[in-house]
């Protein structure tokens, strides 16, 4: 369990299971008993593992109900959390009541805006079931919807109650949705943690079969280590924009593609650019761009796609939410799994 901090108070607990049933002791813990319960959830997830939650909150909370809608990325706007507003206004859910969200980063990103906006805010708890979800997306309190084609341009930082693992539901992911998890995590190590890129490089064939003991080993060392730094910057002001590290061309590329590309693959990929720009500035050595190339690629991750559009990227690099006043702030790396380092380009328009 990782205990997760703000302004030096605990405020919530990373827990880690191999079930759903194990997260009783923990949700006792936040009153669920006196609490409406709407589990949020897209309809893939829903198929594997919203009846087995359902049973679980039912022994223990006030009343359960279900909102799911269709899974995929363009099904993250407002439209969507309007539907689930309804839902919760019909349901007289109030500021004591509880959203659980159960599946990957779409599903947790949405639930907590909704958390964050429903009556001005009421307690929400994240089940993560992806690879991606588990070290990223779960933790940290960043929420928001896309806006038309702009990803997470609507947000607010609002933390969960409680993050629970069920570390068994990466069994049913497909093998592509299992590995785009692995962007994230070899971008955890590169950007604070030299000893865990190696230990990720010694470890390769048991991730990659999936093996649960190492897996959970894996999920935790990333879980530290995004803890860390969102204790130490919750509203990325400073520090924080360190796990930016891939992401800005990264974003970009996911726009381009119009999002056939998952966005760990994206990740991988703005890594990759990202570590080219900082050998070709002389911050890292060819030894080391290229070892990092033949990481991801160890991984069964994207190193390169081709753009058909190249303006269309620089116009999605525009739109960033990391502009400001025409100025984009541009994470290289500066030393491997150390220190790195905020160029600034200007954007011109």
């Amino acid at each position: 369990m990782i205990t997760v901090h703000y302004d030096k108070k605990p405020i919530y607990s990373i827990v880690f299971g191999r079930n759903f049933l194990d997260a009783t002791t923990h949700l006792k813990e936040l009153d669920v008993d006196k609490k409406r319960v709407c589990i949020v959830t897209d309809s893939t997830v829903a198929s594997y593992y919203l009846k087995e939650v359902e049973e679980l909150f039912s022994t223990i909370a006030r009343k359960v109900t279900s909102f799911v809608f269709p899974a995929g990325e363009e099904n993250k706007q407002l439209s969507t959390i309007e539907n689930l507003y309804e839902h919760l206004i019909n349901h007289q859910f109030d500021r004591k009541d509880l959203l659980v969200a159960l599946g990957g980063g779409v599903v947790g990103d949405m639930t907590g805006y909704a958390a964050a906006t429903y009556l001005r805010g009421i307690s929400f708890i994240q089940m993560p079931t992806t690879l991606l979800s588990q070290v990223d997306s779960s933790i940290g309190g960043k929420t928001g919807v896309d806006f038309k084609s702009y990803k997470n341009m609507v947000g607010a930082f609002y933390q969960p109650s409680l993050v629970y693992m069920n570390l068994s539901t990466l069994k049913t992911l497909t093998k592509r949705q299992y590995i785009e998890g692995m962007g994230e995590i070899i971008k955890h190590s590169l950007i604070k943690d030299a000893s865990y890129y190696s230990w990720l490089k010694d470890h390769k064939d048991e991730i990659l079969e999936l093996n649960l003991d190492v897996c959970e080993e894996m999920i935790e060392r990333s879980c530290q280590i995004k803890r860390q730094v969102v204790e130490n910057d919750p509203t990325e002001k400073g520090e924080r924009g360190l796990l930016n590290f891939g992401h800005t061309l990264g974003h970009a590329i996911e726009k381009e593609k119009g999002f056939s590309l998952l966005h760990g693959e994206c990740v991988a990929l703005g890594c990759v650019s990202a570590s080219w720009i900082s050998y070709e500035k002389g911050l890292i050595s060819k030894e080391d761009y290229e070892d990092i190339i033949k990481t991801f690629e160890a991984f069964k991750l994207p190193i390169k796609v081709e753009i058909t559009d190249s303006n269309s990227v620089l116009e999605a690099v525009k739109h960033d939410k990391k502009m400001e006043a025409g100025i984009i702030k541009f994470i290289l790396l500066k030393k491997l799994g150390k220190l790195i380092l905020t160029e600034v380009l200007m954007i011109m328009s």
